[in-house]
């Protein structure tokens, strides 16, 4: 770090400036703002969750209020109106925050409500990324990926890399509300290193999948009951490259899909049977998760989990 013109003096030259405030763009910048935002809602009688630590809550009685922050995004929920009332009084006294009202749009996502639930999706986003790569006029298709595709690490002649990997990365974020194109992504992020003319195809045909039907989402409905139920599957040696297998789940909570993942797995497996217990391990883990921090927030009764 250089002194600014001005205070170049024998006497200052050698030293270093002391840092008294947090600044954007420093590693130690993101770590120092949520210990401070930490601290400020422990203080106010709030719990950091042990399953996510970006969640806190605190309990009345029956009634519950949960925060979740993602960096200086804050959702509030809950079914405390009083409560929540209060700790919005109490962030306004420890920070500069800006109350938004009811959430419509964070980090990308939309969000729309009707008496038969709520819909997450991400309409906008998929248009600017459509209109980006010049896709908004393109032939829609009814799939995102061959299901006898034959990719691999040799796939077509070299690309440029910097492009491969900003549309694929903006495809994974796309995955947090279309689990439909899950399954796709896993497999052309898998060439990130060394994209070939043919992992781009791929690519762009999960851009024509997207095109016919770019506001499909997620709905969310109440069915009387928040049951943990959970699918996985896998196959054996699909990867032509390493013969490793591809493992997938999905777990509901309430008949609500609220977690999901595709994946190559890092070790070979010697047969389906074995692939297919190690998929299981898996989900199995996940669903652990899901019921501990459910529990933690007292919404779930003990009650069997189907895998």
């Amino acid at each position: 770090m250089e002194l600014p013109p001005g205070f170049s003096k024998p006497k200052i030259n050698g030293k270093v400036c002391r840092l008294k405030k947090y600044l954007y763009g420093l590693k130690q910048s993101p770590r120092a703002w949520f210990d401070r935002f930490r601290r400020a809602l422990c203080g106010m009688g709030y719990k950091q969750c042990n399953g996510d630590h970006t969640v806190f809550y605190r309990h009345s009685g029956r009634r519950i209020a949960l925060l979740a922050v993602y960096v200086d995004d804050i959702i509030i929920t809950g079914d405390d109106e009083v409560e929540i009332k209060r700790m919005k009084e109490n962030l306004s006294k420890e920070f500069e925050v800006k109350d938004l009202g009811q959430l419509k749009y964070f980090l990308g996502i939309e969000v729309a409500r009707s008496p038969k639930g709520i819909v997450l999706s991400q309409r906008k986003y998929v248009l600017d990324l459509l209109n980006e790569t010049g896709m908004l006029g393109c032939r829609p298709a009814s799939t995102p990926m061959d299901p006898n595709h034959k990719l691999c690490a040799e796939s077509g002649h070299s690309i440029n890399k910097e492009k491969y990997q900003r549309l694929v990365g903006r495809l994974i974020y796309l995955c947090h509300t279309r689990p439909d194109i899950s399954y796709a992504v896993s497999v052309v992020s898998r060439y990130m290193h060394d994209p070939r003319s043919k992992h781009l195809d791929a690519v762009y045909q999960i851009l024509r999948y997207l095109k016919s039907n770019p506001g499909k989402g997620l709905m969310f409905r109440s069915n009387g009951h928040l049951n943990v139920e959970s699918y996985c599957d896998a196959d054996w040696a699909s990867c032509l490259d390493d013969r490793r297998y591809t493992s997938g789940y999905c777990v509901f909570v309430g008949g609500n899909l609220v977690s999901w993942r595709s994946k190559k797995q890092s070790v070979v497996s010697r047969s389906t049977a074995e692939a297919e217990y190690k998929a299981m391990s898996l989900v199995v883990s996940e669903v652990l998760w899901v019921r501990n921090l459910l529990t933690e927030l007292n919404v779930l009764r003990n009650v069997p989990m189907r895998v």
